[in-house]
């Protein structure tokens, strides 16, 4: 059994530039979400010691949630102009860490990344999804569990672990539910509207009662509290709508496999470049005798 780290891509990127204060090269190109991401890589690596790191970047809309709501994730706002231009440096400096990098135009990385974990533990791997985004926990299980980034109020309790255990402790339904959960009380971060008045706490005990959202729909007669019980018969069709964004999707092709090596002169060169002098100098200590350097 070998263990795999799947990084969800945009969520670790917009997390490293936010949390580093301000960093330039001397002649102004931003360098704060690539030194996050080459600290936050090695930290990994270093505290999990995988096989191999597959990181899942965005193209471009999931054309299948768009045809469902064509307003998904339309509340997003632009990417800001200093991250852009690191996202091109951010992959290539990805590669030159020996990490394969996925990416598909029209699919979202979140359904490729989930359909490779699912394929990665029916083959008897250990899968850790490096991600804070919530979807992900409908496919925890024994061998996929997911690393949630610290804190920002507290970052000394540094990357967390989330089984099938703790998912069901934060949302209140086990992993099986959660696309159910999300169609009930929303996606804010996605633009899934819920039922309005419905929060996590109704949704669970409706889940807990009637097995899926199809059972909570089936008994809308019975629900309470009881002003609900109109809403939900009324709102079935948006619901069930609802379940289609919130589910990923697993049937997608597995990712091609590469084993690819550190490229430590080019990383080196890289990173000496940028002007991140002090992760050059770690790179050259922690891949010593791999390549030659100079």
């Amino acid at each position: 059994m070998a263990k795999w780290l799947l990084v969800d891509g945009f969520n670790l990127v917009y997390r490293c530039f936010f949390a580093i204060p301000e960093l330039n090269r001397a002649d102004g190109f931003p360098t704060n979400a690539l030194h996050g991401w080459v600290k936050s890589l090695w930290k990994l690596q270093d505290q999990e010691k995988p096989a191999g790191t597959i990181v899942f970047f965005d193209l471009g809309g999931s054309q299948d949630r768009l045809a469902i709501h064509p307003e998904y994730k339309a509340q997003r706002e632009e990417m800001p102009e200093a991250l852009q231009q690191q996202i091109d440096p951010v992959k290539v400096l990805t590669r030159l860490l020996g990490c394969q990098v996925v990416e598909q135009d029209g699919v979202e990385s979140d359904d490729l990344l989930a359909a490779e974990a699912v394929a990665r533990a029916a083959d008897g791997d250990e899968v850790l999804i490096v991600s804070s985004d919530k979807d992900f926990a409908q496919i925890v299980s024994d061998r996929i569990k997911i690393m949630r980034p610290p804190p920002s109020a507290n970052p000394k309790l540094g990357w967390r672990l989330l089984d099938a255990v703790g998912v069901a402790e934060k949302f209140g339904v086990p992993p099986a539910q959660i696309a159910d959960y999300l169609a009930l009380v929303g996606d804010t971060s996605d633009n899934i509207p819920g039922l309005a008045g419905v929060g996590p706490k109704t949704a669970a005990k409706w889940l807990a009662d009637h097995g899926g959202l199809e059972g909570v729909i089936a008994h809308a007669a019975e629900l309470k509290p009881d002003r609900f019980r109109e809403v939900v018969a009324t709102d079935a069709d948006r619901l069930r709508k609802n379940l289609k964004l919130t589910t990923l999707n697993l049937s997608l092709p597995r990712v091609a496999p590469e084993r690819p090596a550190p490229q430590v002169t080019e990383l080196v060169r890289f990173l000496e470049e940028m002007e991140m002098r002090s992760s050059a100098a770690e790179a050259r200590a922690r891949y010593t005798g791999q390549a030659e350097l100079f």
